[in-house]
């Protein structure tokens, strides 16, 4: 979820982001015949947040797919675990987790956040989970910095759903801090004129000091659109996830 400063307060909802506008599901081609697959899931997947652990998780999971999950204890941090085989690294307290090994499924969950996949065509990609915390920390950076050294070149992202500036009414202490690492982009407005993080703009800016390039549109708001988990706009308990990995094809 997109983490509280102390002062911050839902604001009025602006325009959502029409999921035609942004397809759930990406494909990308890796050399060797190989492809990275990115999913976003919604409500209509069902909770998958991870503090609940049990047979309805697992079976909500394996609707999902049948791979074992890396997922994280995510700490709002930049934090980076590297999976060599599927399902490892499981429950490790991170923000991200990038990989080159095929099956190996890579999850971050959210309800505000943004969630990014990374993809590069050697054969690396990787899942993040960056609120204006993990922002600040540089988890964006760290994480292409990790895929770099598994051999990737080119980073390519995808944003996924998460918090606009139309709905983030933001304390103006924290808001400084992620500016001063993700520069004036992050600096927004909500729908009634109040200061505002741009949680997207920040995560493309974060990106572009990686040395990544975006793909894949616009990310919906989650405060704006109930096809997915917001707490801040609704108190929303549930998450959605990002899942990636790399498959022959």
């Amino acid at each position: 979820m997109a983490e509280a400063s102390p002062d911050v307060r839902p604001a009025a909802v602006g325009e959502a982001v029409s999921l035609e506008a942004f397809p759930l599901e990406h494909a990308f081609p890796l050399q060797g015949g190989r492809v990275a697959r990115v999913r976003f899931t919604t409500v209509a997947d069902g909770d998958l947040a991870v503090v609940r652990p049990g047979p309805a998780l697992d079976a909500r999971r394996l609707a999902l797919s049948s791979r074992p999950w890396t997922w994280l204890h995510q700490v709002h941090g930049a934090g980076v675990v590297e999976v060599t085989r599927p399902g490892e690294g499981a429950g490790a307290e991170a923000d991200a987790a990038v990989t080159r090994s095929p099956d190996a499924l890579l999850a971050v969950h959210t309800a505000d956040c943004a969630p990014i996949a990374l993809v590069a065509a050697e054969g690396v990609v990787g899942a993040v989970h960056a609120g204006w915390r993990g922002l600040a920390a540089g988890v964006v950076e760290a994480a292409a910095r990790r895929m770099r050294a598994l051999g990737a070149t080119a980073v390519t992202a995808v944003v996924g759903p998460c918090i606009h500036a139309s709905c983030y009414e933001f304390g103006a202490d924290d808001l400084e801090r992620v500016v001063a690492r993700c520069g004036e982009a992050a600096r927004g407005v909500t729908a009634d004129g109040r200061p505002a993080l741009d949680l997207p703009a920040a995560v493309r800016a974060a990106l572009d000091r990686a040395g990544a390039e975006v793909a894949g549109g616009d990310p919906p708001c989650t405060a704006c659109d109930r096809r997915f988990f917001s707490h801040r706009a609704r108190g929303d308990t549930g998450r959605q996830a990002l899942l990636v990995w790399i498959e022959d094809r």
